[in-house]
């Protein structure tokens, strides 16, 4: 069934307590950690970080599934569907190729366009696709036809990737139909809701980090594939004012997912210095807010010992050291305030 994995999923995300290894669960590399490290590390310019990308690198070519995305390695589930370990999906593909693109950008390795041809692949042959006059949404997965905005935004920057190498006017109609479908569904005060079920036209009410994804994407679909309409940059605008005021506290703690505060979660954190050093371009208060946050979540989140925690509560704080969730995400998110800190 659907129902006993899902709890036993939720169990273990929300204990702060970590019962793993005593229930035999492994650790094991994700590939959306090693896609975050390697966009991470493509940010440092020094021999080791060098190393670690050309390792990371190896590791993903040798690991990317027949169906040519990548994907969780272990089971997941929740109570509408059940994906094996290795089911690739656009969200974990979407970040691999992001890092892939960095690499490439430095080191123009010809393998990195074979894997974008098989994500992109991936994208095109396994995705199903949801059709409307407003545009296009890509699935989640291959497992089942559903509509998540940031994930249909992050399976288009998997094919603007490789359009910025190959250009290919099919391709940027594709993408361009994504982007519209997604700006269609935005909020008038610059919010989106998580999904949409095209059945009954009614969405999952989840405002959260992943209104960080979908600006993000955003940002980068419009650079690749010269969306110059102003109904782009005025969804882009309205929606990045929207997380900054309304997702965020004054002092850079995130909110949950509105309208509740807490707990406050290290990816969201991460996320926001993420975004606001990306569209800093959009306003003056993005880039210093992106150090405002950093130096909230360096003195709450952060262990002595380097690592940072996965959840702050209220009255309790889960110090679980997850590597993909937190560390990963860190580390990108301070290697990309560096960068942007460091522009003239």
């Amino acid at each position: 069934g659907k129902w006993a994995p899902a709890v036993l999923v939720q169990l273990h995300k929300r204990n702060p307590l970590n019962f793993r290894p005593l229930m035999g669960i492994p650790k094991m590399r994700n590939a959306k950690a090693m896609g975050l490290f390697l966009s991470a590390y493509g940010l440092m310019d020094d021999e080791n970080a060098w190393i670690q990308q050309r390792e990371i690198f190896d590791w993903l070519c040798e690991n990317q599934s027949p169906e040519g995305g990548w994907g969780y390695p272990f089971h997941w589930a929740n109570p509408e569907k059940f994906l094996p370990a290795g089911t690739p999906s656009a969200v974990v593909t979407g970040f691999v190729s992001k890092g892939i693109y960095d690499y490439f950008s430095r080191t123009h390795d010809p393998r990195a366009i074979e894997l974008f041809k098989k994500a992109a692949q991936f994208v095109l042959s396994r995705l199903s696709r949801t059709e409307t006059a407003a545009g296009l949404c890509f699935s989640y997965t291959s497992v089942k036809r559903d509509c998540c905005y940031n994930a249909s935004l992050l399976a288009a920057e998997v094919l603007a990737r490789l359009y910025a190498i190959q250009p290919d006017a099919q391709l940027q109609e594709l993408i361009t139909r994504a982007v519209d479908f997604v700006i269609a569904h935005q909020y008038t005060d610059g919010h989106w809701n998580y999904s949409l079920d095209m059945q009954t036209g009614v969405e999952r009410d989840q405002i959260d980090f992943h209104q960080g994804f979908i600006l993000d994407s955003l940002h980068s679909l419009i650079r690749f594939c010269n969306l110059d309409a102003p109904k782009y940059q005025t969804a882009l605008v309205k929606g990045t004012a929207f997380y900054r005021h309304q997702q965020f506290l004054p002092d850079g703690r995130s909110k949950w997912r509105l309208p509740h505060i807490w707990p406050v979660d290290i990816h969201h954190q991460a996320q926001g210095i993420i975004t606001f050093c990306k569209l800093q371009h959009l306003h003056e208060d993005y880039l210093p807010f992106a150090h405002t946050i950093a130096k909230w979540t360096i003195e709450h989140m952060q262990d002595r010992r380097g690592f940072f925690y996965y959840q702050k509560h209220r009255w309790y704080t889960n110090r679980i050291p997850y590597m993909r969730w937190s560390q990963a995400w860190m580390m990108l998110a301070l290697a990309t305030l560096q960068s942007a800190s460091s522009r003239p």
